[in-house]
């Protein structure tokens, strides 16, 4: 397993534990501990490395600004090839360093991290992936899907092709092709994608393709025959670029190709170049953002000064905001709950449960972030871990992305049923007692 260290020696955190940080040596620790799960070797390389960037840019960038409130950050990066079993070990090495929250950047690894965070008090966030119904904080305690989950994304684009057809209504008789990475993540947006041709009678047909992907000839032949109006590509990695490819070689129009915001980046679509021109997939609210306040203090604070993570030229780009923006939010979490806990302390997994918990950031603190105009605010609570439902098409005019839709909102009244029911039918098999008005203040 090789490690990657941060920017400021983790000495004075590791010294402190063995098994885990009590509250007392977390308070005698100077610098507050981020576990960094990266994947940089492998078929997702050139995905996950850009994420990894942005991610490990910011937490220098808010060195460079001076901590949170005096308090530096530290991290460690452990590399986990996008593989469950070492994401787990990952988490398992890491969090006995007094982990303030962690990131598994993987479904399957978000599955099997929830079961270890509530006995560890570590909180899990997955902006924009991992468990739908983790939006359901009643129940998910320490899970925080902020910003989005496949749910959203998956509603969005359904808007989006509706606006394009007319209407909801004039999705009836449609057929629509879910083309997905047969994993847990890309089986997420199944059960609303199911939910929503139930109501407005639209054709589904599921075709799931093996990991990586880089084989999707029989995939692109049942498209060819059966001629869906529009194709779904949950995708990740080279199973992206692989199926642009495939439709290149088919025939099957780019501009009816709609991607979840992991198959919407410039890694898949670089090597098909004006090939994927039309190709459109849904944002997690932001895109390539090179003109955003945050990308120029990183250029000037972080990359200005030598101590940027990767080529300057990617910053700014689709999935290295990705990871910056990531960073941020998990950060703001620590910041929170020093707000509630203690200025200039380093915080507990506990206390940054609650500060993710009653994050609020408004349109003001994102501004002065410099993510104006990236993000739209967020503001969660104990029974919404998820905090916005916002998120925009792009598509890709064969050399750069560029917004092609205005905002759209997930349609809670759709959603929110489905989270409280899968969410339910979790409690039940995990025998967890949904939290109570009086749990919710803790």
């Amino acid at each position: 397993m090789k490690f990657r260290n941060g920017i400021l020696a983790v000495a004075a955190v590791a010294a402190a534990v063995t098994s885990g940080l009590s509250t007392s040596a977390f308070a005698q620790a100077k610098d507050q501990f981020i576990p960094v799960l990266s994947y940089r070797t492998g078929p997702y390389a050139p995905n996950g490395t850009p994420w990894a960037n942005g991610y490990v840019d910011y937490i220098k960038l808010v060195n460079a600004r001076g901590g949170i409130n005096g308090v530096k950050l530290t991290f460690e990066e452990c590399e986990t090839g996008y593989d469950t079993a070492r994401s787990v070990e990952c988490y398992e090495r890491l969090k006995s360093k007094g982990a303030s929250f962690v990131q598994p950047l993987s479904t399957g690894a978000t599955f099997a991290i929830t079961e270890k965070a509530p006995a560890d008090k570590i909180p899990v966030v997955t902006i924009g992936y991992g468990r739908s119904e983790s939006a359901d904080g009643s129940v998910f305690k320490w899970n925080f899907p902020i910003a989005g989950t496949y749910w959203v994304a998956s509603d969005a684009i359904l808007q989006a092709v509706a606006k394009k057809e007319g209407g909801l209504d004039k999705l009836k008789g449609k057929k629509i092709a879910l083309v997905y990475h047969d994993s847990p993540y890309g089986k997420e947006p199944i059960p609303l994608l199911q939910e929503r041709a139930r109501m407005h009678g639209f054709e589904l047909t599921l075709l799931p393709v093996t990991a990586p992907g880089v084989e999707q000839k029989s995939t692109w032949l049942q498209i060819r025959q059966n001629r869906p109006d529009y194709v779904f590509l949950w995708g990740w990695g080279v199973m992206n670029s692989t199926a642009l490819k495939e439709a290149v070689a088919t025939g099957y129009a780019r501009e009816k190709m709609y991607g979840v915001w992991w198959a919407g980046a410039e890694p898949d679509v670089k090597d098909v170049g004006d090939g994927a021109k039309g190709y459109n997939a849904v944002t997690m609210q932001h895109g390539a953002e090179p003109q955003s306040k945050v990308v120029k203090d990183i250029l000037t604070l972080v990359h200005g000064k030598g101590q940027g993570t990767g080529p300057k030229d990617e910053v700014g780009q689709v999935l290295y905001m990705r990871g910056a923006m990531s960073a941020m939010i998990g950060i703001e979490g620590i910041r929170a709950a020093q707000d509630r806990f203690g200025k200039g302390k380093v915080m507990t997994g506990e206390q940054v449960r609650w500060g993710l918990e009653n994050l609020n950031l408004t349109q003001p603190k994102l501004d002065g972030l410099g993510f104006a105009g990236v993000m739209r605010p967020i503001s969660t609570s104990c029974v919404d871990h998820m905090g916005a439902a916002w998120a925009r098409i792009h598509t890709w005019d064969g050399k750069q992305w560029k917004f092609s839709s205005d905002w759209l909102q997930a349609d809670e009244q759709v959603i929110r049923p489905l989270v409280k029911q899968t969410a339910a039918k979790y409690a039940a098999e995990k025998k967890i007692t949904p939290r109570t008005p009086a749990d919710c203040q803790s």
